[in-house]
């Protein structure tokens, strides 16, 4: 029976891993993804000056509608693998957003942008969708285009970490109330990480933390903010992620 239980458990443990990287990989593809999108607006704006704002919308529709949004999600899906094999992380998950920063580095994810932007410009000077010296244009200011996409994907991760760093305060300052017994500092904290949570990329430490926060914020006021509970209680909470 005890054969069992560990391979129950090792079982389950996979899934919830499985279940965090799904969670990691579709967070970083819509926050990049963003970030990509931004920096492609900044960069057209840049190397097509005597576009007025209509005309550069266009230009960008014409680019993002025909392959390039379908094709971005390739390349930082490419990344993502390639940089966790650069890094050593071959089938886990991100432990904090600073090796999410490496494996997008270390992904090629620039070159591959850079790659899909020659590939989608050919295309759409092909057939005739923009004009070829707006096209040339574009491919002669690509580095500037670059260089904006790597920008934002560098400020996106920069203020992921921040992020991160703002919800383990929120938990530090939740367990500084739990210890003096002050519910209200407690209710603060708990509703500043509810707040934030979700604004970040999922870390399982930072999951944790927050869902044991989360169980046992709830069993005291569900106790009439009493705070002697047992350690089995307590135990419960902290398993209960």
């Amino acid at each position: 029976m005890e054969g069992v239980e560990i391979e129950n458990n090792i079982e389950i443990q996979n899934t919830l891993g499985d279940k965090l990287k799904d969670l990691q990989e579709n967070f970083i593809k819509s926050d990049i993804g963003k970030a990509i999108n931004s920096a492609i607006d900044i960069g057209l704006k840049a190397v097509l000056p005597d576009l007025i704002e209509d005309q550069i919308i266009d230009v960008k529709n014409a680019i993002l509608e025909n392959g390039f949004s379908e094709g971005i999600k390739e390349v930082i899906n490419s990344a993502i693998n390639t940089g966790k094999s650069a890094i050593g992380i071959i089938t886990g998950n991100f432990e904090n957003v600073s090796q999410i920063q490496l494996a997008i580095k270390n992904g090629g994810i620039l070159d591959k942008v850079s790659n899909l932007l020659d590939y989608t410009i050919d295309f759409v000077k092909d057939k005739n969708i923009i004009d070829k010296n707006i096209s040339s244009l574009i491919k002669n200011g690509k580095n500037s285009i670059i260089k904006s996409v790597e920008e934002k994907i560098e400020e996106t991760l920069t203020n992921q970490i921040k992020a991160v760093e703002k919800v383990e305060k929120y938990c530090s300052n939740w367990n500084i109330g739990y210890a003096a017994q002050d519910i209200t500092a407690m209710e603060k904290a708990y509703k500043n990480i509810k707040n934030n949570l979700e604004k970040i990329i999922p870390i399982e430490n930072i999951i944790n933390k927050a869902r044991t926060i989360e169980n046992l914020h709830n069993l005291i006021k569900n106790n009439g903010n009493n705070f002697n509970i047992s350690e089995e209680e307590q135990l419960l909470a902290e398993k209960l992620k």
